[in-house]
């Protein structure tokens, strides 16, 4: 099993989390705070079919089959709120006693998720947060502000300081997709050294593979003189790095991807237009999201600022509940920070997630 340890600074408070890829279940991470037993917990994500969805849920269920409880795993047909509506309703009539949604939309799930918390359903998020009155936590894989910084270094460096680039992103009502993106411009906006660089426009390809392989093509049509494709989701930078391998195009990509997904892809030439890119485990996000409905539900923590919960063999347990950067009368629990991949280490990743 092979392990790296990345660490992030928020608000003081020291958060770890061990970037692990395979734990058995029910050996090392049934070794939580909170009990499990004799209840049902959700996990909600985006839509079936992306890998990092799948990766998110089997995380979650590993661990709260391991601590004796019962797991739904819900996969919407669309990434879109509306197909995740009906879920939610489905998850109150079930009786249900914590979801962990990834948040498709956070104006369309507000009303659905007050029927879930009427019902006596505590809720977290992950991935993708909502309105603070919505939920009780956020599992968030990592800073936005440091995400924002991250992307923005990588595209600079990968235009030499000059020149056109665009984002290709998920959806355009993506909470986690828009606070990156707003990030990364306000890093554009605080430093000389990005002065020269034009973001020539954001794309959408809603996390799927086709419509970001159409958005990407698009951009390499309407704008001839592009550097770089930043696309901070993994679908999107899958999608993208195909189409410029297959058009064999001086376009080079970075953003978050997973590398069993993308190292093919790895290297700085036509066939391998990505030099390298970022993200945290996914499979480890699904485990912290099933440790913080398992602490949820069982009064371990109510959601407060300063709240702390065990997350079994998780390296940054116990994990401390800090506030968030756009309230600080809301929590988030902050997992890792992002991890560069490059064509010296995909290898090591690349069979894990």
């Amino acid at each position: 099993m092979k392990r790296k340890r990345y660490q992030i600074l928020i608000g003081g408070i020291m958060a770890a989390a061990l970037l692990a890829c395979s734990v058995p279940a029910g050996a090392e991470e049934a070794a939580g705070s909170g009990s499990a037993a004799g209840r049902t917990f959700a996990i909600v994500t985006k839509s079936i079919g992306n890998p990092y969805n799948m990766r998110e849920a089997e995380g979650f269920k590993e661990v709260i089959e391991a601590e004796g409880g019962t797991c739904v795993v819900s996969h919407p047909e669309f990434p879109t709120a509306a197909a995740q509506v009906p879920i939610l309703q489905s998850l109150i009539s079930q009786k249900v006693d914590a979801i962990a949604i990834a948040a498709n939309d956070a104006a369309t799930l507000t009303e659905p998720l007050k029927e879930v918390a009427e019902a006596g359903i505590k809720v977290c998020t992950l991935d993708s947060d909502l309105n603070p009155a919505s939920r009780l936590t956020f599992c968030n894989q990592t800073s936005a502000d440091l995400v924002g910084q991250t992307l923005m270094d990588a595209v600079c460096d990968l235009t030499g300081g000059s020149g056109q680039y665009a984002i290709l992103s998920a959806t355009k009502e993506a909470t986690n997709q828009n606070a990156w993106i707003d990030s990364m411009k306000a890093v554009a906006e605080s430093d000389e050294k990005y002065a020269d660089l034009e973001l020539v426009t954001i794309a959408y390809g809603d996390d799927l593979s086709d419509k970001s392989a159409e958005e990407t093509k698009k951009l390499l049509a309407d704008y001839p003189d592009l550097k770089v494709i930043c696309a901070p989701t993994t679908a999107g930078l899958t999608a993208a790095a195909k189409v410029l391998a297959d058009a064999g195009s001086s376009v080079r990509l970075t953003g978050l991807g997973l590398p069993s997904e993308t190292a093919e892809y790895m290297g700085d030439d036509a066939q391998h237009p990505c030099p390298y890119m970022y993200l945290w485990n996914p499979v480890d996000l699904g485990r912290l999201a099933a440790y913080t409905c398992i602490a949820l539900a069982d009064g371990t923590i109510t959601g407060a600022v300063g709240d702390t919960f065990e997350a079994g063999s998780l390296e940054g347990s116990p994990y401390t509940l800090v506030p968030l950067e756009s309230d600080e009368t809301a929590s988030q629990i902050i997992m890792a920070e992002p991890f560069r991949f490059t064509p010296e280490n995909i290898d090591e990743w690349k069979d894990e997630y």
